[in-house]
């Protein structure tokens, strides 16, 4: 070996474990390893930059933004109102689903047909009598397994391709992933429906009826001479620090506000609205000299009750949801801010409850709940949230939000709304039916078809003929210029664009030859099926570990590799790559799509091999016969 080979061998290995360690975010792993290579010579630095041109990297990008134009139509809600069945029992509601997210994943984002298709998912497992996890799960794998038929379906499809180019042999066409992948996500789809919805684990996700915020919520009257007379809001809330409490809103002549700036004064006569813990509501009471609000109502109405019903009222356990719908008026204020936040609470005239999912890669992930800035920037509160089925009874000031996160919000639901499609959250509530835009949708739909036929039919290169949908969606305003950008999974491109040259000096330095020499003389002895079946399993195994993206993009050096160190066809090998990569069912991080679910679903770590274990030992058996008879050796 080489000193380049042991140099390259070690920068793979350290971030093939980086990948599986998971403390790092994926792209930028691929990053470091980028310029780990440039640093010690392996690529040329101005060359390090060219996975950002480089066409599958393009075509990822921009399929993302067509994606977002069939959305933002309602061509999507259309055809879902049109697909799915109001009435059919489970194995044709499951078909259907999953069948419906198998075919928007083959021309569009799978994450995004994912989060279009999850409130539906939920509504029909209330509908059915199932938990939403299983239904959940099944949508989850079948827009994985519908992924796989196009050359856009997913990205490990389009750097497979990009990697056969890149070989001389040209790219792959757009409809040459469609018999195996159909066959494959065929028969992996009846599977699930007939068979294996009965494996997932039936774990119960918390509604809003059943989700534990912690504590309880009720309202405190400020009475004169009292210690929180005249304090900010800011200072009552570090007073209650200590007793993990809260406030969550106030009443102010007559006036309910939600989320109220931390910097507003509070007097005597004014209401909190306080969640805090059972046991810890005496101590509340107690530091602010605060009285509770029904404790006062009854002594105004009645004369005949002992001065003590204050002192009862407050052992009692208060479980009580604040009435939020009665309307707010407006009143005159002491200041324009006062004013304006008084204003803004008059126009909803309803509070609600409502539960949302992180998005993989939503800009919330890693953050805490005091870095989110929800009542300054959104008018809304943070009550609880749920990880892997747990419900947490601890404020959420300091806990770092992930995907897969089931959070609880409180405040107007337009508001909600809007903070839901800013950070990339999924409403879990079955939406209101939106009613399409005709135009836009025949727009964004002809947009799409074009480009796919554009690519399909030689005309134009796939990036090309992606990057003019884009141009004419952009002319159309299918999809608004400012979400163009917000649209494509930046990270996604990062780490594309970091590994295609990493992949590169591989191949340059002998590498990559010398992983599969190593692979075919002593796992394989020569045998051609046999190194197939391998690479079609590495990958498989590899991509439920880590990103199916930078599996495809570490995993084609050595196929092609393999290929011809055993003077066979690489095609096969590439194939089966790009069915390995796409095949994440085993753990909840190698794929966005079952990380997307892991909140919603109440699952845990270990839930997801019960059934992702048959069905990819049923990928195995049924895309291995397929890749020999459809890309012969």
């Amino acid at each position: 070996m080489t000193v380049d080979q042991w140099i390259i061998i070690s920068i793979f290995a350290i971030t093939v474990l980086m990948f599986l360690w998971g403390r790092w975010r994926h792209d930028m792993v691929a990053f470091g390893s980028l310029l780990a290579c440039v640093l010690a010579g392996l690529i040329d630095p101005a060359e390090a930059f060219s996975g950002f041109g480089h066409p599958a990297v393009i075509t990822v990008a921009c399929v993302l933004i067509l994606s977002r134009g069939l959305q933002n139509s309602g061509a999507v809600d259309a055809l879902t109102r049109v697909a799915l069945p109001a009435n059919a029992g489970r194995m044709v509601s499951m078909l259907a689903l999953m069948g419906l997210g198998a075919f928007l994943s083959g021309f569009m984002n799978n994450v995004g047909a994912m989060a279009l298709l999850m409130p539906v998912a939920i509504h029909v497992a209330h509908r059915l009598e199932l938990t939403p996890g299983q239904v959940l799960m099944p949508l989850a794998f079948g827009t994985i397994l519908g992924g796989m038929t196009t050359l856009i379906g997913t990205p490990p499809n389009l750097i497979v391709s990009g990697f056969r180019a890149e070989a001389g042999l040209g790219s792959f066409a757009m409809f040459d992933f469609t018999i195996i992948g159909f066959a494959v996500a065929f028969v992996g789809i009846i599977f699930i429906a007939l068979v294996g919805w009965r494996l997932v684990p039936a774990r119960q996700q918390s509604d809003l009826e059943g989700f534990e915020s912690g504590a309880y919520i009720t309202e405190v009257r400020i009475e004169e001479k009292s210690k929180s007379d005249g304090l900010r809001l800011f200072e009552i809330e570090k007073a209650l620090e200590d007793v993990d409490s809260q406030v969550l809103g106030i009443v102010q002549r007559e006036v309910k506000i939600i989320a109220a700036n931390s910097n507003r004064r509070v007097y005597a006569g004014d209401i909190l609205m306080i969640e805090a813990e059972v046991d810890a509501l005496a101590d509340v009471l107690s530091i602010l000299g605060l009285t509770l609000e029904e404790s006062v109502k009854e002594e105004q109405d009645s004369d005949e009750k002992p001065a003590q019903v204050e002192k009862v009222a407050a052992k009692k356990t208060i479980k009580e949801k604040i009435d939020n719908k009665q309307p707010a008026s407006k009143t005159s204020a002491k200041d324009q801010e006062e004013e304006e936040e008084e204003e803004s609470s008059s126009k909803s005239k309803e509070i609600e409850l409502m539960e949302l999912a992180v998005l993989p890669n939503s800009p919330l992930s890693g953050r805490s709940a005091s870095d989110i800035l929800l009542r300054t920037r959104y008018g809304i509160n943070l009550l609880a949230f749920s990880r892997e089925g747990s419900r947490s009874r601890k404020r959420l000031r300091s806990i770092a939000i992930q995907s897969g996160d089931l959070l609880l919000m409180q405040g107007p639901p337009e508001s909600i709304l809007e903070f839901a499609a800013d950070n990339a959250c999924v409403p879990l509530a079955q939406r209101e039916l939106r009613i399409p835009d005709k135009i836009k949708i025949w727009q964004a739909s002809l947009i799409m078809l074009f480009s796919i036929a554009g690519a399909a039919f030689g005309l134009l290169p796939a990036a090309i003929a992606f990057a003019l949908g884009v141009l004419a969606s952009m002319a159309l305003r299918t999809v608004p210029l400012r979400q163009v950008y917000e649209a494509v999974d930046w990270p996604v491109i990062v780490l594309l664009a970091s590994l295609i040259p990493v992949a590169a000096a591989m191949e340059i330095t002998g590498t990559a030859d010398l992983i599969a020499r190593v692979l075919v003389e002593n796992v394989a002895q020569g045998n051609a099926v046999v190194g197939l079946a391998l690479i079609l399993i590495v990958t498989m195994f590899l991509s439920d570990l880590m990103n199916n993206a930078a599996t495809a993009a570490v995993m084609c050096p050595i196929a092609i590799s393999i290929a011809n160190t055993l003077v066979v066809s690489p095609d096969s090998f590439l194939m089966a790559v790009a069915i390995g990569a796409s095949c994440a069912f085993l753990t909840p991080i190698g794929h966005q799509n079952n990380t997307l679910i892991l909140g919603p679903g109440g699952f845990k770590f270990s839930d997801y091999w019960k059934l992702g274990f048959p069905l990819e030992v049923l990928v195995i058996l049924v895309s291995l016969p397929l890749l020999l008879l459809v890309w012969p050796l």
